[in-house]
């Protein structure tokens, strides 16, 4: 399935694309606006970055946050290779973003929570950064049910299925970092692992930070 348009990987380096590891497009819920800071977390080869920072055009700015350097050089390069000025890639932690509180309109993040041994530190800390009704929009995998098979091996915890919580669990932890506003968007991305209904889906979920 298409994550993306065609004018949105318009001009992208294949090296982006090929780096992606995402299950949905955060950007496409954001309504992004000129002139608003963006942090992506855990942005890879920076493809949500790029396509947010032509939707904040010049006098917005974005930060991608990654705590793999090699992946931290990719981005950088495909950066440098587009020739974009407005996108800031920094090295960190999901639990402990650096960067200072009140700082961001919003926070994008894609496939990569689910991954995160402490989900409720980092909804604490996109809480933080963000402005006074700033907004979060995340695709990530979800298990739709409470019980059912989990899948515990490596490939799968790479996949991001093996790190699938139960939505219910997963919104709980967005609603204690005091998030409001709460919205399940799209839930229709399902997996299965051989012929095993899994009930874990790509959801996308928006959130807001009051006023």
């Amino acid at each position: 399935m298409t994550l993306y348009n065609e004018a949105q990987l318009q001009g992208l380096p294949v090296e982006a694309m090929a780096a992606s590891a995402g299950c949905g497009n955060p950007t496409a819920l954001a309504d992004l606006r000129p002139g608003e800071t963006v942090l992506d977390l855990g942005s890879g080869g920076g493809i949500d970055c790029f396509i947010a920072a032509e939707q904040v055009g010049e006098s917005g700015r974005v930060f991608g946050l990654d705590m793999t350097p090699d992946m931290l050089a990719l981005a950088n390069a495909n950066r440098d290779r587009m020739g974009i000025n407005n996108v800031e890639f920094i090295e960190g932690h999901l639990e402990d973003i650096p960067l200072p509180d009140g700082s961001v309109n919003v926070v994008i993040s894609n496939c990569v929570i689910c991954l995160s041994p402490d989900k409720d530190a980092v909804f604490r800390e996109a809480y933080r950064v963000l402005m006074p009704g700033g907004r979060l929009h995340v695709s990530d995998m979800l298990a739709l049910t409470e019980d059912g098979p989990r899948l515990t091996d490596a490939e799968s915890w790479a996949a991001c299925i093996g790190g699938a919580e139960y939505r219910g669990t997963y919104l709980a932890r967005m609603t204690a970092a005091g998030f409001t506003n709460i919205e399940t968007i799209d839930e229709s991305i399902r997996c299965d692992e051989d012929d095993v209904p899994l009930n874990v889906a790509s959801v996308k979920v928006s959130a807001q930070k009051p006023a």
